[in-house]
């Protein structure tokens, strides 16, 4: 039996461009059967400009919409902690994976590095880092040397990720793949993830099966349509 985990998708509790509570986004999940949703919210200079001047309640802010989809889905689903880092030095966006809260309270304002800073952190951490949609408008690519992996399939209809060129990248540095849904709003498509046969069940299983290869991606939705790669096959990364 296949399993299908969500890696990219925000909550309206801390992501203000998301429209859709945490527990609306479970429900989602729910209802397109997947096992398993990493809650991957904002962090950025953007998303705390309305929050306490504290680097504590910037922590308990962002923990909010994890919270909120934890404590609604029970063991329903699987919800997991993630991360979308970006940096004072650009507009590009990180997918964080290995973090858990203890993490997050232990270095508050990692927004406040840079990714070749962040890279030291990640290391010391055992973390993997993944630019999020790395040919999107207004995104730079980085130097394969400071991240773990590209997302290759990014399945927000409503912006041109030119996923197509993120695969021939990940392709051509031999990184690891991933896929997400970028899930905001009722309108988003349950588009993205990977699919295991196992069920995963914690970031640390999912760091590990990340690092492993053993996964096949899953894309879907407009967005494939765009890019060529509705029958995209992870393998040939």
């Amino acid at each position: 039996m296949p399993f299908y985990t969500e890696l990219h998708a925000h909550t309206s509790e801390t992501s203000p461009c998301s429209h859709q509570t945490a527990s609306q986004v479970a429900d989602r999940y729910l209802a397109e059967g997947y096992s398993t949703v990493v809650v991957a919210n904002h962090y950025c200079e953007s998303v705390f400009r309305a929050v306490e001047d504290t680097p504590e309640a910037r922590v308990e802010y962002f923990l909010a919409g994890y919270h909120a989809m934890k404590n609604y889905a029970g063991d329903r689903l699987n919800v997991i902690l993630g991360m979308e880092l970006r940096f004072l030095e650009n507009s590009n966006d990180y997918l964080i994976f290995g973090i858990n809260e203890e993490f997050v309270r232990a270095n508050p304002d990692l927004h406040l590095l840079s990714l070749k800073k962040f890279r030291t952190v990640a290391d010391q951490h055992g973390l993997l880092i993944v630019q999020a949609h790395p040919f999107r408008n207004g995104m730079t690519v980085r130097p394969p040397a400071l991240l773990d992996g590209y997302e290759v399939f990014n399945g927000h209809a409503g912006h041109d990720s030119r996923n197509h060129l993120a695969a021939a990248l990940c392709r051509t540095y031999g990184k690891l793949p991933t896929s997400g849904s970028d899930f905001h709003d009722a309108t988003s498509y349950v588009s993205g993830g990977i699919v295991t046969e196992e069920e995963i069940k914690s970031m640390e299983q999912l760091v590990g099966v990340l690092r492993s290869g053993c996964y096949t991606l899953r894309c879907a939705g407009p967005a494939a349509e765009r890019d060529g790669m509705k029958d995209f096959k992870a393998e040939e990364l």
